[in-house]
């Protein structure tokens, strides 16, 4: 197993009640790269990320560091697992969502809705029964030939399983990071350039109804643990409440945090993936029963 000792505290965290303990160490595990995002962690708590602008996943095990996992890799932004153990990836190359195996086998299963192509997913959500959410906002790529977003307005998109993508929301600014509940029930999508962050209800059909304001901040990234509290990522990642409160911020020394993850053998430790760097911080909470 890697000694995470030998990696110095970065920053430390005043305390969090429930969440990290005072004086927690910020600990940062690699860093080097040219911008990280797409935390996500599987069942067993392997953390998978990307550098994008180097077009490549990246696998961190506790046991046995990190390795690349892919490469290339669709110019890879926003990831998650789904239930079945597969990886669906935001490939950003040709603006497609990927579902990728643990064997590296690519399926693209969404490329574009109403015959535009997307203007390219940025992050991705997978429910307990297998549907996907995606956000699809629109940020200019040093890879892409257009300058345009293809698509009229930048939404969130639902796509059943094994079904054809379907625009579920129409007055989002700039919809960016998105997860939901463990059951299922609820939808969290950050609106980064509203500056707001909304949780909706899944209705049985996988649309979204009964959209209300969670907090006032925007978010790139987010996770959700066991309490159901809500982690959004800017500079540094905030805490909320279930009902909304912010309950205190983690500090990364970095000029933004893209994305972040509960993940460990234990499940326990919060993995940051922050501009150049790649960083831990351990928890007194859990990622939710079944991760």
């Amino acid at each position: 197993m890697t000694d995470t000792s030998i990696f110095p505290a970065a920053a430390t965290v005043d305390g969090i009640p429930g969440v990290v303990a005072p004086g927690t160490g910020v600990r940062k595990i690699s860093g080097g790269f040219k911008f990280t995002e797409g935390a996500t962690a599987n069942a067993a708590g392997e953390v998978f990320f990307v550098d994008q602008p180097n077009d490549q996943i990246l696998r961190w095990s506790e046991q046995d560091g990190l390795s690349v996992f892919m490469c290339p890799a669709g110019h890879a932004n926003g990831m998650c697992f789904a239930k079945d153990g597969t990886l669906k990836v935001c490939a950003d190359t040709k603006m497609e969502l990927w579902s990728v195996t643990p064997d590296k086998q690519v399926t693209v299963i969404a490329k574009g809705y109403g015959g535009k192509d997307f203007n390219g997913p940025n992050d991705v959500w997978a429910a307990p029964n297998g549907d996907c959410y995606l956000t699809d906002p629109f940020y200019g790529r040093p890879w892409w030939t257009h300058k345009e977003p293809p698509q009229v307005t930048r939404q969130v998109y639902h796509l059943p399983k094994g079904g054809s993508p379907r625009r579920v929301t129409h007055d989002l600014v700039q919809p960016n990071g998105i997860i939901g509940t463990p059951d299922g029930r609820k939808l969290y999508v950050s609106d980064i350039n509203a500056g707001k962050t909304y949780v909706y209800d899944i209705a049985a059909d996988g649309s979204l109804d009964n959209r209300r304001l969670f907090c006032e901040k925007g978010s790139d990234g987010m996770a959700i643990d066991c309490e159901g509290r809500v982690y959004l990522t800017a500079k540094g990642v905030f805490v909320y409440s279930p009902g909304g409160e912010l309950l205190g911020m983690i500090p990364v020394p970095e000029p933004w945090c893209g994305n972040v993850c509960i993940g460990g053998p234990q499940h326990n430790i919060l993995y940051i993936t922050a501009s150049r760097g790649f960083y831990s911080v351990p928890l007194l909470t859990k990622a939710p029963t079944g991760k």
